[in-house]
């Protein structure tokens, strides 16, 4: 599992209540009911942990220059 799959699966599991992102073809274990609220909280944790993403390249940049 790629360091990408391995963050948004965290975010999935913290901020939304969701096992896994893998298809398991069931309606039942595939779809769900998310509210708003827990759905931005997934978003904003995303945005940001790109953000963080960024600025740890920036910097390795940096270092190596």
């Amino acid at each position: 599992m790629s360091n990408l799959e391995q963050l948004l699966t965290q975010i999935a599991q913290n901020k939304l209540g969701i096992e896994t992102l893998e298809t398991r073809r069931s309606d039942s274990l595939d779809f769900h009911d998310v509210a708003v609220w827990c759905l931005r909280d997934a978003l904003e944790a995303a945005f940001n942990a790109g953000i963080e993403q960024g600025r740890n390249a920036t910097q390795s940049d940096k270092a190596n220059t």
